[in-house]
């Protein structure tokens, strides 16, 4: 029987260009498909499988057991299972005959819990870095530009010196234009009349050679940052994003203007927010309300 390893890995790397070049999918998208998909390709090595005619439920659900016995969360076996069922549909819509992707269960995992912080918390985390150094400066206009924008840290890195357009106070995204206010304004500023390089990218490492900054050195920037100021571990670049959108609810803004400004595609992805300040203005009134009874 001839090999088609290679045509798998090959019909791979066609699908992944069509998410990049025809879906526009973002970086970290990518990445993560090509990462899952491989894992895949790796499966059906072990399993000897050269031709993707022969995949069913059976070896499909060998596969998930894979993935579980590595210790993987149903949320992340989940995003496995997700990328092949849109592997294989893209394959079927190509001519392919291959499995139902309907037959290909996804497991449910459980709801996580929003991650946000107030705003004594936020002010405490923006008032951290050393304004002194250039660093402190970077890392100050990086935080103030999350919780002002609750820009995806992808796009957030992906920003160069001439997305910033001081003059009219935003930020220019490949398909969409956030406001800033001054005080966003005033950090992005004095860290990039700071500068002495000539790196084209808003945000670059402060040490060694002057690359642009990483998602991964944000994250690390950040947890440095959480830690300093007694802030619990679990605050991420996405818990800045949920504060963004939970303060904004809470000062009243129209739930369609802020799935704009955050980019998602359907409002009831916007709408896990409305659950969260419900309950906060309900314990709210729970409190002071109550104090008449």
């Amino acid at each position: 029987m001839p090999n088609n390893t290679l045509s798998i890995s090959h019909h791979i790397d066609e699908f992944i260009d069509y998410l990049d070049l025809k879906k526009n999918y973002s970086p970290l998208t990518i990445r993560n498909y090509s990462h899952y998909l491989k894992r895949f390709l790796n499966f059906l090595k072990l399993e000897k499988i050269d031709n993707l005619t022969d995949l069913d439920v059976g070896l499909v659900n060998k596969y998930k057991e894979s993935l579980i016995k590595i210790k993987l969360s149903k949320k992340t076996t989940g995003y496995h299972l997700i990328s092949l069922r849109s592997f294989l549909k893209w394959m079927n819509k190509n001519g392919k005959n291959l499995l139902n992707v309907d037959q290909i269960e996804i497991p449910k995992a459980e709801a996580n819990k929003l991650i946000f912080l107030n705003g004594f918390d936020v002010e405490k985390l923006l008032e951290t870095p050393d304004s002194n150094t250039i660093q402190g400066k970077r890392d100050r206009a990086i935080l103030e530009l999350f919780y002002a924008t609750g820009l995806r840290i992808s796009d957030l890195t992906s920003l160069d010196r001439d997305s910033f357009d001081n003059s009219k106070n935003e930020i220019r995204l490949k398909k969409k234009i956030l406001f800033l206010p001054t005080r966003a304004i005033k950090w992005i500023v004095e860290y990039i009349n700071s500068r002495n390089d000539k790196n084209n990218a808003l945000f670059v490492s402060s040490k060694g050679q002057i690359t642009r900054l990483t998602p991964r050195s944000v994250e690390r920037m950040l947890k440095k940052y959480t830690k300093k100021v007694g802030l619990p571990d679990n605050i991420t670049p996405k818990a800045l994003r949920h504060s963004f959108a939970t303060d904004l609810l809470l000062a009243g803004a129209e739930i369609g203007s802020i799935q704009k400004m955050l980019g998602h595609k359907n409002i009831s992805t916007t709408q896990i927010y409305t659950h969260v300040t419900n309950k906060q203005l309900h314990d709210i009134h729970e409190t002071f309300h109550g104090r008449g009874k």
